[in-house]
């Protein structure tokens, strides 16, 4: 898995690329709990992601550090943080928000194209939920897992996950991340890299595009999500715990607090490493 690495960045600054997708990212999740949903009929309007922010950073600078950081945010921020762990199963969103984003990032050969910016958006969070889908098919199939029906939808398995596939597909990945990100990326290309210290991505410097190995790659990370979603809703998590605190008010803005100051420091390290090399 190749990444802009090969072209001049270094480890520090992918760890920064890392630090700020897991920093915003996590604040971002922990906000969206408090955005309430609607109920209209049988359609839950709800924001599921800001997935734009680690997709704006993937298409801008090294993929990889972007998808990993925006799994990892949402892993410390929105579980941990929040006084619950689940255990083995956590890796299941781990992997499906890793492979998404370290995709639609690939997508993207030249961020000042509108046109692949807008393809790889949408890309992003369609192979994460459809991956998220398949995954709770398999838990009902293999019976590891009750099958709720939601009234007015056909009593089944894939009529249910279909719609809330294309539900949050076209409400959360339209509105939290194809419009925002076709909206940034053109914008902040050539301007935010040098804050980091990095050289604008352009086509012939871009991360290798998708191949066949990093869908070989993708594909084995989640095989292996389906078996350990499978596994820990059998029972066998290994490490799950909830403290007396989950999903407090207190815990929340505690998170956010945290995440925002984590965000904060990073952004002034990139700045002033970038600055010392410079110099």
């Amino acid at each position: 898995m190749s990444t802009i690495a090969e072209h001049g960045a270094t480890q520090s600054q992918k760890l920064m690329v890392f630090v700020l997708s897991m920093s915003l990212y996590g604040l971002a999740t922990l906000i969206s709990e408090l955005i309430p949903s609607v109920q209209i009929g049988i359609v839950e309007l709800s924001v599921e992601f800001f997935l734009f922010i680690p997709l704006t950073l993937a298409m801008l600078f090294d993929p990889l550090s972007a998808a990993l950081g925006a799994a990892t945010g949402e892993l410390v921020f929105s579980e941990i943080m929040l006084g619950q762990f689940g255990g083995l199963g956590e890796l299941e969103k781990f992997l499906t928000v890793t492979i998404a984003v370290y995709i639609a990032g690939l997508m993207v050969r030249d961020p000042k194209s509108t046109k692949q910016v807008a393809i790889a958006a949408i890309s992003g969070p369609a192979i994460q939920l459809a991956m998220s889908a398949v995954v709770d098919i398999v838990k009902v199939q293999v019976a590891v897992e009750d099958f709720e029906a939601v009234a007015g939808l056909p009593e089944s398995v894939f009529a249910t996950e279909g719609f809330a596939f294309a539900n949050d597909l076209l409400f959360s990945g339209i509105l939290f991340c194809l419009l925002p990100t076709v909206f940034l990326v053109p914008r902040l290309y050539g301007k935010i890299e040098p804050l980091l210290g990095c050289k604008p991505r352009s086509a012939d410097t871009a991360a290798p595009s998708v191949s066949g190995r990093v869908i070989g790659w993708s594909a084995a990370g989640f095989i292996v999500a389906i078996v350990v979603a499978c596994v820990s809703k059998a029972g066998l998590s290994i490490i799950e715990w909830e403290a007396d605190w989950a999903e407090s008010q207190t815990a929340l803005f505690a998170g956010i607090a945290v995440a925002a100051v984590i965000a904060v420091v990073a952004a002034f390290w990139a700045y002033r490493t970038a600055q010392l090399r410079r110099a």
